[in-house]
């Protein structure tokens, strides 16, 4: 099993799938690394050698990932919260931040349920 950046990708997926399963690699800059690395984008991550799993731990190295990246997203969110700006008190409110409605739709940002038209409740005798 591959251990690339503290995460166990997964043995049956190609590399340039199991790559993304990494926090800040994407599918494009996954196949980027692949290429940069050498190794074979088509080839399982079952099938990876030590020597092309250190290559990828050096390549990957150069990028923002997991932890590094998790904690530079929070400190932008945490800054614009401080400033004030829009998007920061979105952000302190849970609403959506980039302009989506929020009349409907906004039920994961909003956390609440709200009455659906249709639903009818049980008749009592």
């Amino acid at each position: 099993m591959a251990r690339i950046a503290g995460i166990d990708l997964p043995k049956n997926k190609r590399g340039h799938v199991g790559l993304t399963y990494i926090y800040g690699i994407g599918q494009t800059l996954a196949g980027k690394i692949l290429e940069e690395a050498g190794v074979d984008p088509a080839k399982k991550v079952s099938a990876w050698t030590d020597d092309e799993i250190a290559r990828l731990r050096q390549v990957i190295d150069n990028y923002k990932t997991e932890g590094q990246l998790r904690s530079e997203v929070q400190m932008n969110i945490k800054r614009l919260m401080d400033i004030g700006c829009y998007r920061g008190i979105r952000h302190r409110r849970g609403l959506p931040a980039n302009g989506q409605r929020t009349r409907t739709n906004a039920r994961t940002r909003k956390g609440r349920k709200k009455t659906v038209a249709g639903k009818k409740k049980a008749a009592k005798k």
